[in-house]
């Protein structure tokens, strides 16, 4: 159990106080929502590539794209006045999930090429 005291306790009888950080939590949760809906939309279109790769036997991972992404992100997040050390880590650990998941398609058996 958690003997800390909640932000809601602590703001009891600042109404005003209250009624803010209620806001800015439901626009939090809201912000999360649509991020775990954009990342699946992001892994939909990643098991996509994911599979058109291991059809043409290429390899799981383009350290090449990758590099080109991760520069990419750190600009927008630069632009958008995020921490960009960030992004390209947030970035890295979407990157090591979409290779593991080329990897495992590129391991499951492949029907013969009727050619």
């Amino acid at each position: 159990m958690n003997d800390q005291p909640s932000a809601e306790g602590t703001l009891m009888g600042d109404e005003q106080a209250l009624e803010k950080l209620r806001a800015l939590r439901g626009s939090i949760d809201n912000l999360d929502a649509a991020l775990v809906h954009l990342l699946a939309e992001r892994f939909k279109c990643t098991q996509e590539v994911g599979e058109l790769k291991a059809a043409h036997h290429l390899p799981p991972a383009d350290p090449a794209r990758e590099a080109d992404q991760i520069a990419r992100l750190r600009r927008l997040a630069m632009d958008a006045r995020l921490d960009p050390a960030f992004a390209e880590k947030f970035l890295n650990f979407i990157i090591d999930e979409v290779v593991r998941h080329h990897r495992a398609i590129a391991a499951r058996p492949r029907p013969a090429d009727p050619s």
